[in-house]
């Protein structure tokens, strides 16, 4: 059986990775969230071994056990940590905004300052794959951003452990409290807190169908970063690219998830033929074979347009999480690119060099939210606080815009507002 379809654009289904219908997921979900909200830490560890097959004692990560971690993980894997994280934190750094001050007129002064949320949450996945990278996505541009609670949450194994290189990274990134909980019940207890998990003031993480329905439950009284779903890629190749590459790509995005995306557009019914044989050849060597192949059959697609426009103008409407342009003219492709988490240019540009190193984030929007949503950034860390310095002078120079404006919204309490201001300035 082919492991992946070779289609014609008109046969292509912007709907297939529409998938994960919440609505079974919601209501065990608000079961749970309801239960953490009543029942606490009690709740916490009573779902920690139902789901996590743990039977814990404390939820909290000790020192003792940080420092165990480091004396299990290799040094080589320390060395290439700090090289990751240090091109994620330079990026990080270059993107933090500054403060704004600007003088309107000779008695008017506006700010715009920039403060760190003081209290974020994470939650790293657990299952079969060690997210390393996830938690110095986040822990990085929350800790560049002053957030002086960095709050953690990770599932542990069945002997009630986080696997150590995930805890060193933890660390390394500057998360100050970790909590060994997974599921739902993590996302619970960042937003309302337990006896142990104090309340955060926003989530961040990516997470299975039942961590995003958490998310959606609880974003009426937290804020979350975004309801990510499974990871997707999106290639558009021309005659230049090299087809191992491509191949190789797609089968690193379909090992993810059984619901992963990995799509090739391409104008050479040339290059899909030698993606496809690639990718074939190249599956039988991955460890999760059986996860890519199920992802590569039900949601991976070769699709061959008429032109590398018509390419361009599907990835803008697919909105992907990733997108690699393998082209002879990368930066003309580039410039017409819309819709993407992240961009890629080039044969050599992998998905996997920003998953880990090149310093970009990986923690992107899905489903098409690209159209609307960036990829998590020091930005998300901070919020803007506007300052108005009005003086009396500046009071005439807008009273009459003012006075206008507020008396065609009907709003005499602001006309009012202004005019005491302005007979105290007659004075």
């Amino acid at each position: 059986m082919s492991v992946i379809s070779i289609i014609e654009s008109a046969a292509f289904d912007f709907g297939r990775r529409r998938l994960c219908n919440m609505d079974e997921a919601s209501k065990v979900v608000r079961t749970i969230i309801d239960d953490v909200k009543t029942r606490g830490d009690e709740a916490l560890l009573e779902y920690t071994e139902r789901f996590d097959g743990a039977c814990l004692k404390r939820i909290r990560v000790t020192k003792d056990e940080i420092r165990a971690a480091y004396g299990v993980v290799d040094e080589g894997f320390a060395d290439c940590l700090k090289k990751a994280m240090n091109n994620v934190e330079k990026f990080q750094k270059a993107l933090m905004k500054e403060d704004v001050v600007l003088d309107i007129s000779g008695g008017i002064r506006v700010r715009s300052l920039v403060r760190p949320i003081e209290s974020i949450g994470a939650y790293v996945p657990g299952g079969s794959a060690v997210y390393v990278s996830t938690a110095y996505m986040i822990g990085i541009p929350a800790r560049i951003a002053g957030c002086s609670r960095r709050v953690v949450c990770t599932p542990p194994d069945k002997s009630g452990n986080i696997n150590p290189y995930l805890l060193v990274a933890c660390d390394m990134a500057g998360f100050n409290e970790i909590y060994k909980v997974g599921g739902a019940q993590a996302i619970a207890a960042m937003a309302y807190g337990t006896q142990t998990i104090g309340k955060v003031d926003k989530i961040f993480g990516p997470g299975n169908v039942f961590v995003n329905a958490g998310k959606m439950a609880v974003c009426d009284d937290v804020s979350v970063d975004m309801v990510a779903g499974p990871s997707e890629v999106m290639i558009i190749a021309d005659e230049t690219c090299d087809p191992r590459f491509a191949a190789s790509d797609m089968l690193s995005q379909a090992e993810h998830d059984v619901f992963s995306s990995a799509i090739l557009l391409t104008d050479s019914y040339e290059v899909a033929d030698e993606v496809k044989r690639e990718i074939e050849f190249q599956i039988k060597k991955l460890w999760r074979k059986g996860i890519a192949e199920k992802s590569l059959n039900d949601y991976g697609r070769i699709v061959v347009c008429v032109s590398i426009g018509e390419c361009i103008e599907i990835a803008n409407e697919f909105a992907p999480e990733h997108l690699e342009i393998m082209c002879g003219d990368c930066e003309g492709v580039l410039c017409r690119i819309r819709n993407a988490g992240a961009v890629f240019c080039g044969n050599f540009s992998s998905v996997v060099m920003g998953d880990y190193a090149c310093g970009t984030n990986h923690v992107l929007a899905t489903m098409g939210f690209a159209k609307s949503v960036s990829g998590l950034s020091v930005d998300d860390f901070v919020r803007r606080m506007e300052v108005c310095d009005v003086t009396r002078e500046g009071v005439f120079d807008i009273s009459d815009a003012v006075l206008r404006l507020s008396e065609v919204e009907g709003l005499s309490g602001h006309t009012e507002a202004v005019r005491v201001r302005m007979e105290d300035g007659l004075k």
